[in-house]
């Protein structure tokens, strides 16, 4: 993943430090843990990291819990778009086991711990295609982002930290 966000870090330059960030929390898989990862490589402070990453990732949110099932639906109307709308939807639900069961604690964790293939995007995703009410989706995202953020907060900002004062 550092790969990827060094590249995309690169690809902008000249933009302000911020923006960047932003513009990397905004895409899919990257979102928060690649905004923050961004914001230590460029030299930003936490505090600024945080705000710019966290405002990033929230912005697809309200989008994708609002409008991802009726552009599902329309889009599976498609021949040619229909099986891979299908398979979003079969590889979203196929990691939604604990939120299905433990609904709105079940998204919070799945958002808010930092592994491959979780995260506010897919975390709001299937909370749209298991019709999870917004009123429980949205705290439930917000506080798993939250959640991500501590823990990559440490990972990129406090680990190095340590490590440089034990040398």
């Amino acid at each position: 993943m550092d790969s990827i966000i060094q590249s995309i870090t690169d690809a902008l330059n000249g933009l302000p430090k911020e923006l960047v960030v932003l513009i990397i929390s905004l895409f899919p898989i990257l979102e928060l843990r690649g905004g923050l990862i961004a914001s230590a490589l460029l030299g930003l402070p936490i505090e600024r990291g945080i705000l710019f990453a966290l405002i990033g990732n929230i912005i697809p949110i309200p989008f994708i819990l609002l409008l991802i099932t009726p552009i599902f639906d329309r889009l599976k109307r498609t021949k040619r778009i229909r099986p891979l709308v299908e398979k979003l939807e079969a590889k979203s639900l196929g990691k939604s086991e604990r939120i299905r069961k433990y609904e709105f604690w079940g998204l919070v964790l799945f958002v808010g711990i930092p592994l491959p293939g979780t995260g506010a995007w897919t975390g709001g995703l299937i909370a749209s295609l298991l019709n999870i009410k917004l009123k429980k989706a949205v705290p439930a995202i917000f506080l798993g982002l939250l959640m991500a953020t501590a823990i990559m907060c440490f990972i990129t900002y406090g680990l190095p930290a340590l490590m440089s004062s034990g040398t």
